[in-house]
């Protein structure tokens, strides 16, 4: 039997002579929009209403990629980055446009994505945001062994690379773990056994500091001293990570916590998945408890749960939760929290939540519906959770796109999107979460 083929489009990585472009607006990652010969120039760092001098870097049929070279005419919302590794770092993207612009941008780009799978007309509109900087109270250092200079570069990702920029303060994190870093790359490159670590994991928490190494092979004694007398003199916990097991240099904590308004600590474990921006994490809670209007007679299923953000707040009211969650470890950290708590309305499984769940023990009568999933959203779940027909269900997503999609099966199962929240957790960058409230007609 014959096959056919259709070349796929290829590309092109010619250099263009240098050119200026007028740039429209910014796409849904924070890259500049313009248009040259009928096609689309994403050019990241220009702004709306920006001349810019750029070079054509990479040509697809369609669309075209730009590096940016100057700036003719600045947009009145351009800023001087404050971070000195900016040009190279590729975690804050939008350090270049002022906070009350990039608000109002992620405002949009929430509103846009939503519009094209729901009506928004009557829809309340609202937004949560925080502090522009020092918000982060988590972040994960790579490394990397330079076989020339003998150090271990300590650093976030390049943009588009897997190089590493060594860095000396991120102000996008906490003061207290800010002020760690560049003591803590002194001290690190002073071991015998530096070119052997791993990721260094940054925490702060209620109960303290963590300081965090992974250790894929063993270091020497008197490396861990070096590294204890590090800890004491900062006052830090420090713990080596070996795959799973943590060993304890310093500190009586084992694991990072968390305390709540609603009177609820959470720990979690280091590696684990936590919300990084402390003070937008609690207004959301506040608010998706605000928009469910849990009562003390009613059920509450919270899928995507993780360690308990959501549903132990929730329990504490005196409504029953069911929280569920597939991964393992994270089920297991909910159960000690609900124990270490004192509520005993609440119960975690663990449970694939893509899967059939027709079979599950859990999926009983409920009256509202939490949902917190991760970037993929929870079409395939949703799907399977018509019969519920709960009052209410509340969607917080870290992905606009998803909750846009999913939109659409809620409402062919009868609910009306009431309000919808852009959430600024990740300020200085294109990242937008969002929160919606969907009832049933």
């Amino acid at each position: 039997m014959a096959q056919f083929f259709t070349a796929k489009t290829k590309k092109k990585n010619l250099i263009s002579a240098k050119m200026t472009l007028n740039v429209t607006q910014l796409d849904h990652i924070g890259a500049g929009i313009a248009h040259h010969q009928g096609k689309i120039v994403f050019v990241p760092g220009a702004l709306p209403g920006e001349d810019v001098n750029l070079q054509l870097v990479e040509q697809r049929k369609n669309f075209a990629k730009a590096k940016l070279i100057n700036v003719v005419n600045p947009s009145e919302h351009r800023e001087v980055p404050a971070c000195p590794h900016f040009d190279e770092c590729g975690g804050c993207d939008l350090q270049h446009l002022n906070l009350e612009a990039q608000h109002q941008y992620k405002s949009d780009t929430l509103s846009n994505l939503m519009a094209q799978h729901a009506p928004l007309e009557k829809v309340s509109k609202s937004t949560l945001t925080g502090e522009a900087w020092h918000y982060r109270r988590r972040a994960k250092l790579a490394t990397s062994y330079n076989k020339q200079t003998k150090r271990l570069n300590i650093g976030f990702r390049k943009i588009s690379s897997h190089d590493i920029v060594p860095i000396n303060e991120c102000p996008v994190l906490k003061h207290s773990l800010n002020a760690l870093i560049n003591p803590l790359v002194k001290q690190v490159n002073k071991l015998k056994d530096r070119k052997t670590l791993g990721h260094i994991e940054l925490i702060e928490g209620s109960n303290g500091v963590f300081v965090i190494i992974r250790t894929p092979v063993s270091i020497c004694d008197s490396d861990k001293q070096a590294l204890v007398d590090f800890a004491h003199a900062n006052q830090v916990n420090l713990q080596l990570q070996h795959e799973n097991e943590f060993e304890v240099l310093a500190g009586l904590q084992l694991k990072p916590s968390y305390t709540l308004s609603q009177e609820v600590n959470l720990k979690f474990q280091a590696g684990g998945f936590v919300q990084v921006n402390t003070e937008i994490n609690q207004a959301m809670i506040n608010q998706a408890i605000n928009w469910l209007e849990p009562e003390e007679h009613e059920r509450v299923l919270d899928l995507f749960c993780g360690m308990g953000n959501f549903s132990l707040p929730i329990a504490k009211l005196g409504t029953y939760v069911i929280g569920v969650e597939g991964v393992d470890s994270s089920v297991e950290q909910a159960r000690i929290n609900a124990q270490e708590n004192d509520l005993k309305n609440v119960e975690f499984h663990a449970c694939d939540l893509s899967s059939d769940l027709s079979a599950q023990p859990w999926l009983r009568k409920i009256d509202k519906l939490l949902l917190d999933p991760a970037r993929a959203g929870a079409y395939d779940c949703l799907k399977r959770l018509k019969e519920l027909n709960p009052k209410r269900v509340v969607y917080v997503s870290c992905s606009p796109t998803s909750l846009a999609r999913d939109t659409s099966i809620l409402l062919s199962y009868g609910y009306q999107l009431q309000k919808l929240s852009m959430i600024d957790m990740f300020p200085q960058t294109h990242h937008t979460e969002a929160m919606a409230l969907f009832v049933k007609k």
